[in-house]
């Protein structure tokens, strides 16, 4: 006998509900980002040219933003770097780039943004590290002096602990209290928890000078998966500011990319997070957009939101012995993502396209029919055609040598066609 088995229980598909968080407005102009509240988790980056360079780190902030950036970091580390805020501020409204900038500061913060009231304006929001402040009542005066310029400039400010740069003498003294327990914890979980006191301590005394509960941010970052999955479950059951994700120092290549989409799958997925950053080291000369686009495939690839048309391509095997439809795939996944700024605005709801490309007959038609728009390709020994295939229906079969250009003609005309009628509707 065959048939379904019963089930009283139906499988939950999906993310969980995000968490219920205070909403951070950043904003420049008539341009604004909601992080947290009902909004979408919003993709952040960073510039990594020297930020005195002004026409560099414009060019870069407009890269970033081209690619799907929606807050973008800054470094601001000198009396030099802070001049030049401004600067690139301008830079950035003359070429018609309304990305909010983030600066980012560690020791100096308190001086650049008092001695620099431009530098101060010209940011939408403050990273302020709590452990690279000093000590004691130097720390504290200098938190404060932060926390005044972003109450003078209406500034929201997040606040990142980082365990590479912890307040020592808060870790000291927990340290300490532990030791002094029946049952002490490892020394990986007091540093955790620390982590966590700290920047939810810092979180408070900033409301307290004056900053207004929604417009801080908090973020923990560390370098290992199972301790970022850990902290910031412990960080979202204890407060409602809004959360930055990102394992520092992630690394470079498939290490960084796969660390990074371990830890904040699983946090997203629970419906922990508000905004991302996936923190890769480039190669030489690498492109700094590719952290844009790894955090916005994570996201995507999660459902939580659409960025792009996805391409669904076979990997290959011995049935696919030409190496046509990668080639194919790869230029038609190129193709979408330039096409992208354009389409944007031009086709709304092109971002949640399907494409497939696939390589021979065993999954090709099948996958091709469950997509938006596919083809099949033809594997090794097999009739030398290409059915296509639209919104499930086989409409035409192309031949020759004309097959990727004829194809990415007939995607353009799909979504003309499909999503032009939704902009004109």
């Amino acid at each position: 006998m065959t048939g379904l088995i019963a089930n009283s229980h139906d499988t939950v598909v999906g993310p969980a509900s995000r968490r219920k968080t205070r909403s951070v407005t950043c904003e420049w102009g008539d341009h604004r980002v909601q992080i947290g509240g009902d909004s979408p988790v919003v993709v952040q980056s960073m510039t990594n040219t020297d930020t005195a360079d002004a026409i560099a780190t414009a060019i870069q902030v407009k890269e970033l933003a081209l690619a799907g950036s929606e807050i973008v970091r800054i470094t601001v580390n000198s009396p030099e770097a802070a001049r030049e805020v401004p600067v690139i501020r301008d830079q950035l409204d003359r070429m018609g780039v309304s990305v909010p900038l983030c600066g980012d500061f560690h020791f100096n913060g308190h001086k650049l943004l008092t001695q620099y009231p431009e530098c101060a304006q010209a940011l939408s929001k403050y990273r302020i590290n709590p452990g690279n402040m000093g000590g004691g009542k130097r720390r504290d005066d200098n938190f404060a002096q932060m926390i005044e310029v972003a109450c003078r400039w209406d500034k929201p400010v997040r606040i990142g602990v980082n365990w590479g740069s912890l307040d020592q003498e808060l870790l000291a003294r927990m340290m300490d209290e532990n030791s002094g327990l029946s049952r002490p914890r490892d020394a990986q979980a007091v540093m955790r928890e620390a982590l966590v006191v700290s920047a939810i301590n810092n979180a408070q005394r900033a409301e307290e000078l004056g900053l207004p509960g929604n417009a801080i941010v908090l973020s923990c970052k560390v370098s290992h998966v199972q301790d970022l999955i850990a902290v910031y479950r412990e960080l979202s059951s204890r407060c409602d500011y809004p959360l930055h994700l990102g394992l520092t120092e992630a690394g470079m290549g498939s290490k960084g990319i796969v660390a990074s989409t371990a830890a904040l799958s699983v946090l997203l997925q629970e419906g922990i997070g508000d905004t991302i950053r996936i923190s890769l080291t480039p190669e030489p000369g690498g492109d700094r957009c590719r952290e844009v686009v790894v955090a916005q495939e994570i996201l995507q690839t999660m459902g939580l939101r659409a960025f792009t048309p996805m391409v669904i391509a076979c990997p290959g095997c011995g049935r696919t012995s030409s190496s046509f439809f990668q080639e194919l795939a790869d230029q038609i996944q190129s193709y979408l993502r330039v096409q992208m700024p354009v389409w944007r605005s031009k086709y709304p709801g092109v971002e949640s396209m399907n494409v497939a490309v696939m390589g021979c007959v065993v999954n090709g038609p099948g996958e091709s029919r469950h997509a938006d728009i596919g083809i099949s390709l033809p594997g090794t020994g097999e009739m030398p055609a290409a059915p296509v295939f639209v919104d499930g229906v086989r409409t035409v079969t192309l031949k020759g040598d004309g097959i990727a250009q004829e194809f990415q003609a007939i995607v353009q005309d799909y979504v003309q066609r499909r999503y032009g009628s939704k902009a004109n509707a």
